[in-house]
């Protein structure tokens, strides 16, 4: 039987940013020994009061774990991370498992997979889909590619960031499935808000609506946990714009190179460059209501 991750596990943390922080918060308060790198130190000051230790580079925060669990911004992050010079792949100690849950190009991941075997360290593209509340409770749905022994190993420390935790198939599966998953989404926020903007124009009152919509076909976690945020006036992020474009992106290069014209993600993603125009790149995916507000007569 494969190793499973003993309680305390040494776990490097790199990333804490909107998600990464939560998620690195739930490791040290299921006991986990939590060494934590950011770029910028304060993102990591509650993971640290909480009992995780500081280090001031990657290369020291995984010199001595048995994992290494990155969340960074965008792919030539993860590939800095990992790839450069004092990254995962030339620091971590043979047989460490390193998981990347940044939402990344499948391509790096395989790529990533590929480089770190031959100094037989263990890697796996874990991205995640939940948003800042998933990180926060523990409830994540983590879409998993790489081998199975280093799945089944890491499944005890990603069973504490996530609920559902599914190995979807080989090295880039899991970046795959998160292109599935943000294509969905990408669609489902251009619906949840263009009928929050036909309820403003009937002049009807947008939460008897959704108290209305919501238990009907038309429901969904945008429209449980986003659609109120919008209602309120809040455009704070649960997960960045600008990252949110980028998934695009990789979604739509992706699509091509399969042969694929997929119009609803190519309309969210000229919403969501129309967000950055307005000086919302930094709010949250609920800000595509401005565009689709602003675009009106």
């Amino acid at each position: 039987m494969p190793e499973t991750a003993p309680v305390p596990a040494s776990v490097a943390f790199v990333g804490t940013g909107v998600m990464g922080r939560s998620m690195a918060l739930n490791l040290v308060r299921a006991g986990h020994r939590v060494t934590v790198h950011s770029r910028t130190r304060a993102k990591a000051d509650d993971v640290v009061a909480a009992g995780a230790i500081w280090s001031d580079s990657v290369a020291d925060a995984v010199a001595d774990a048995r994992f290494v669990v990155t969340i960074v911004g965008f792919p030539d992050d993860v590939r800095e991370v990992y790839l450069g010079p004092d990254g995962v792949v030339a620091r971590a100690e043979p047989g460490t498992i390193a998981i990347d849950m940044t939402t990344s190009e499948p391509a790096l991941a395989r790529e990533i997979h590929e480089r770190a075997r031959e100094r037989r360290i263990q890697t796996l593209d874990a991205p995640v889909s939940g948003g800042d509340v998933g990180a926060r409770d523990g409830t994540l749905s983590i879409m998993v590619g790489g081998d199975p022994d280093a799945y089944e190993s890491a499944l005890p420390l990603l069973r504490t960031m996530g609920t559902t935790v599914v190995l979807q198939g080989p090295p880039g599966s899991g970046q795959h499935t998160k292109m599935c998953n943000q294509v969905v989404i990408a669609s489902t926020m251009v619906g949840v808000f263009e009928g929050l903007l036909y309820a403003r124009r009937a002049g009807l009152d947008p939460e008897r609506v959704l108290e209305s919509i919501g238990a009907g076909a038309a429901g969904s976690w945008t429209l449980q946990n986003l659609y109120p945020r919008v209602v309120a006036g809040d455009y704070d992020p649960g997960f960045f714009v600008q990252h949110f474009l980028k998934d695009i992106r990789i979604a739509e290069g992706e699509a091509a190179r399969m042969g694929l014209d997929l119009s609803g993600l190519s309309l969210a993603g000229s919403l969501y460059e129309r967000v950055g125009e307005m000086g919302g790149s930094r709010q949250g995916t609920q800000a595509i209501y401005r565009a689709l507000d602003d675009r009106e007569p």
